[in-house]
């Protein structure tokens, strides 16, 4: 008669020691919003969070582990480079004098590379810096500053137009391959994001997609306005659990004027993303049907906090 095999040693630590309250780092990334390969780049180079190791070489992470991903979470999140965080975590001190300038060296690394239309630059030094910091705190310290500074340089510098194709094409490619790969991920109703804007490729637009998608979302990106007649069609064969309308105003002013033709209670919610204008947003809201839920937001990370504030990338 056969004998049942006895537990490994190491499954039973490891099932001890998640009895404990001890995550493994997939959860420990679900629940902070770092992913297992920032996190172990944390560990390895900067001696951030050192998590218990089993014998075969499995991460755990202690409850006291996950609030410290927390905190340094919120030192990142005031724009303090990951290499200064662990002597932070030590005492209460104040935020490193140099901090801007950190953030300002690497976007002037990365409009170098854009300026010399040199891809695997630019891909090696994004590839760098998102080994180390979450996509949110990438937006809100390089990329979108990023954007800003180009634009004001290319109003005034010749070549603007190739650099901008350049750069556009790159953001589209690079993080639609990253939105592709996390989709087949995910599951659920996705979300729906339609750009109104004529010319194709915008950054802003790749950046709500990729904020969206990392966030453990699916997200249906249409890189182009379709008729607005067909828009009840596609939310009826796609099913989304909310929708995106993406209009840069300061680019495109035909598609701002032409947002009413959008707004329609569509029985989901709706978010329009790049109207900075206040004043101009609440007018919108206010002119579209009755019983319409319609939010407007600035950018990307504020689209992406009304998301998760409404519950609607679970």
């Amino acid at each position: 008669m056969n004998q049942p095999t006895p537990p490994e040693p190491d499954a039973d630590a490891y099932r001890d020691a998640l009895a404990g309250g001890y995550l493994p780092i997939r959860d420990v990334a679900s629940l902070t919003g770092v992913n297992p390969v920032t996190l172990r780049a944390w560990e390895r180079r900067y001696g951030l969070v050192v998590p218990h190791r089993t014998a075969k070489g499995h991460r755990l992470y202690s409850p006291d582990q996950v609030q410290t991903i927390h905190a340094v979470l919120g030192w990142l999140n005031r724009g303090v480079s990951v290499g200064q965080v662990k002597g932070l975590l030590r005492a209460d001190q104040p935020l490193p004098a140099d901090q801007a300038s950190q953030w300002q060296e690497k976007r002037e690394q990365l409009c170098h590379a854009i300026h010399l239309l040199d891809e695997r630059q630019l891909d090696e030094r994004f590839n760098a810096e998102l080994a180390l910091y979450p996509p949110q705190i990438l937006c809100q310290h390089m990329l979108l500053p990023l954007l800003v500074t180009l634009e004001q340089r290319w109003s005034q510098r010749p070549g603007a137009t190739t650099e901008r194709l350049f750069l556009h094409s790159w953001l589209r490619s690079k993080l639609g391959a990253r939105v592709y790969h996390d989709n087949r991920q995910h599951t659920g109703k996705p979300l729906l994001l339609i750009n109104l804007c004529q010319m194709p490729m915008s950054p802003q637009l790749w950046l709500c997609a990729w904020l969206i998608a990392t966030a453990g979302c699916p997200v249906d990106a249409f890189d182009g306005p379709i008729p607005v007649s067909e828009l009840p069609l596609a939310i009826a064969r796609l099913q989304p659990r909310a929708l995106l309308l993406f209009c840069e105003a300061d680019s495109n002013t035909n598609a701002e004027s032409s947002l009413h033709h959008w707004l329609s209670d569509h029985r989901i919610p709706c978010l329009l993303v790049g109207i900075e204008d206040e004043m101009r947003g609440r007018q919108l809201v206010a002119n579209a049907p009755n019983g319409a839920d319609i939010t407007f937001m600035a950018d990307p990370l504020a689209a992406l906090q009304t998301l998760a504030d409404r519950h609607l990338l679970e």
